[in-house]
């Protein structure tokens, strides 16, 4: 629901640490190498939200990073690259902090092309809030000082109450065997602005769907390029909600359509036909024909290393 948005280089980010040092939740050790960064490492992402338990919304961020950023390690015959993601969501009214640090690495036979991505997900619970701040920080494990900040306000979604609701769109590669699982269903998470010409998986929840419910989805796809007209893309679903107590339910759609190179808004509309009650979510994607691969690998949190909370 939001585009996340800002790039600020690791030089001069005294600013945004003071920020956390404000909220209480200084790491002094994190932040040095923060401050002693030499180089950029260019990155891009995402956010995701769904609801979760206690009343916290579930906020997942799909990250990918270009090798041609990292450093090269040579470990046994093969070649190793490793990054470190650093995940904050901080309410600048209440003063909640919610974060997360993890490790990401690959081992392959030969070197990667210098633009194939290496994507990964990683996801943390907040409360709602429409104060809060997101900061997420990539680094070279290989090189000290090497790595980039971006942070901007995002608020966090609701998703309590009663009325008829959905979730964000989350995009991924199709057929995925490996990554982020919910509510049974895997999805090799992408952010929207690194699309390739290919299928893909859209991936959304629909909240407040009494179970035996008749619904209808419906899926659009609408280019966004002042040289294009119309709905690339639309096509309806039916089916009968098989949400749990709580009213939610799951459900992961694949685009079997490929969209050429060009910016789209993907609308998804729920009807609860039982109701008449309607719900709609979009999200805008860039399709870049990205041609030079992608490799997900599964982020190992590192939550319990001294100076992490």
């Amino acid at each position: 629901m939001t585009m996340v948005r800002g790039v600020v280089s690791l030089i001069g980010v005294l600013v945004v640490t003071s920020l956390a040092s404000w909220l209480g939740v200084s790491d002094r050790h994190a932040e040095s190498r923060i401050l002693a960064a030499a180089a950029p490492l260019p990155f891009f992402y995402d956010l995701y939200t769904f609801r979760s338990e206690d009343h916290t919304t579930s906020v997942v961020a799909a990250v990918a990073v270009p090798v041609g950023g990292l450093q090269r390690e040579r470990v046994d015959g093969r070649v190793r690259y490793r990054f470190d993601v650093r995940f904050v969501l901080a309410d600048t009214v209440e003063r909640v902090v919610s974060r997360s640090l993890d490790s990401v690495f690959v081992s392959m036979p030969a070197s990667l092309p210098s633009q194939h991505l290496l994507h990964t997900y990683v996801e943390i619970q907040a409360p709602p809030s429409a104060a809060t701040v997101q900061q997420i920080v990539v680094t070279d494990a290989t090189r000290p000082g090497v790595g980039q900040l971006q942070q901007s306000p995002f608020p966090i979604a609701d998703y309590s109450g009663t009325e008829l609701m959905l979730s964000d769109i989350a995009f991924g590669l199709p057929g995925a065997t490996t990554g982020w699982t919910r509510r049974g269903f895997t999805v090799a998470l992408l952010p929207t602005s690194q699309f390739p010409e290919s299928d893909f998986d859209v991936y959304y929840e629909v909240y407040n769907l009494p179970s035996g419910n008749p619904y209808e989805t419906e899926i659009s796809i609408a280019s966004l390029d002042e040289d294009a007209e119309g709905a690339v893309v639309r096509a309806r679903f039916q089916g009968r909600s098989s949400a749990g107590p709580d009213g939610s339910m799951g459900d992961l759609l694949r685009v079997e359509s490929p969209l050429s190179t060009g910016r789209y808004a993907v609308t998804l509309t729920v009807r609860d036909q039982a109701t008449g009650r309607v719900a709609s979510s979009s999200r805008p994607i860039e399709v870049r024909g990205w041609g030079r691969g992608m490799t997900l690998m599964p982020a190992m949190s590192r939550v319990n290393e001294p100076g992490i909370r």
